[in-house]
């Protein structure tokens, strides 16, 4: 049964219109003015609401006004009963959103036609609203980046391109941490300098690697600084508008903490070993990883140089042109001018 809210402040004619309603299955609220009316359509949300517009405390264009501003209200259908049948006055009744309005006196057939039709016309547009919401939503659903590949695939669809020449310095320690990176080809080295200004290689990023996150919430500046190792193709997001992407798509900024997570891990072993390891194992363990970030198939060999191989071990460059020498009389690698090819895998594995 359909809920109608009458809000007349003529007892008799309240009385009359409410008996017509009932009469042709309707359910009836009834308020006496319009004060009382608009807190009546809030607790007991009608169908429709029929409003006379000559009332005390509040008129009904007050009432429709109250009402079109309430989440809870504004999609009710509202028709005017009144004697005013002024062309000004209908006017204002439907610019301020009125859906009919009837003149008195009316005829019980002119009154039901109105409100059946106008309560099937609200019916419709509320299927139509929660259409259009459910396929809002399943667009939202179908946009959502939920892993970090969705994630590099929204860089590489509207980052900003940047190419960097061999030794380019893509980014300075201490500089504005301006864009987090994405590597779309070759190779980059992150390091800082300690004390003494010797330089100490903090991570090395290959080809889809994300690097240059510091905060993404404060103003902090690079931690360290990055360069081209080889010639580097990245794409780049501001850090504002990789926040905003992460703030609408939680399921990656999980993800992106996992990622984190496991780079803070690789640096805390990475300084176990520069610190506990021998120099043979911090040897093998840099050229195995160097292999791991530059080379697309096992045999190439590693085009590196020296100083920043000696940086990522944490060694003295002349120790470790000391220890590769010895790790080729041993038959483990092959050195041609600043080339290095390992030839036993095996043997670099066990050592680290």
């Amino acid at each position: 049964m359909k809920k109608v809210l009458l809000i007349e402040d003529d007892t008799i004619l309240r009385e009359n219109t409410a008996e017509l309603l009932e009469l042709s299955d309707y359910e009836v609220v009834t308020a006496s003015n319009g004060r009382l009316g608009v807190n009546a359509a809030i607790e007991h949300s009608p169908d429709i609401i029929v409003c006379d517009i000559m009332m005390p405390e509040l008129d009904g264009y007050g009432v429709l006004e109250n009402l079109s501003k309430n989440n809870q209200t504004k999609y009710i259908p509202f028709i005017f009963l009144s004697a005013k049948t002024e062309r000004q006055d209908v006017r204002k009744g439907m610019d301020l959103g009125a859906d009919d309005y009837i003149t008195k006196p009316f005829e019980e057939e002119e009154l039901i036609s109105a409100i059946e039709s106008r309560i099937a016309k609200a019916a419709i547009l509320k299927d139509e609203r929660e259409a259009n919401q459910q396929q809002l939503t399943e667009d939202d659903e179908e946009n959502e980046l939920r892993t970090l590949n969705d994630l590099k695939n929204f860089f590489d669809d509207n980052g900003t391109v940047f190419s960097y020449s061999k030794d380019a310095i893509i980014y300075e320690e201490g500089h504005p941490a301006n864009y987090i990176y994405l590597i779309v080809k070759g190779v980059v080295k992150c390091n800082k300098l300690d004390e003494q200004g010797k330089e100490l290689t903090t991570a090395l990023h290959k080809e889809d690697d994300l690097f240059g996150y510091t905060s993404f919430t404060q103003n902090i500046p690079y931690q360290e600084t990055a360069t081209a190792i080889q010639t580097t193709e990245v794409v780049a997001l501001s850090k504002s508008e990789l926040t905003a992407v992460l703030n609408k798509n939680h399921k990656v900024t999980l993800e992106l903490i996992q990622l984190l997570t496991d780079n803070i891990s690789g640096i805390k072993e990475q300084l176990l070993q520069m610190a506990y390891s021998s120099v043979h194992r911090k040897t093998a363990n840099t050229i195995l990883k160097f292999a791991e970030k530059l080379n697309r198939k096992p045999e190439d060999p590693i085009k590196i140089s020296r100083h920043d191989l000696a940086s990522v071990a944490g060694i003295a460059t002349e120790t470790l042109i000391r220890t590769l020498s010895r790790f080729k009389k041993e038959g483990i690698i092959e050195i041609e001018g600043r080339n290095i090819k390992i030839v036993d895998y095996q043997q670099l594995q066990e050592m680290y």
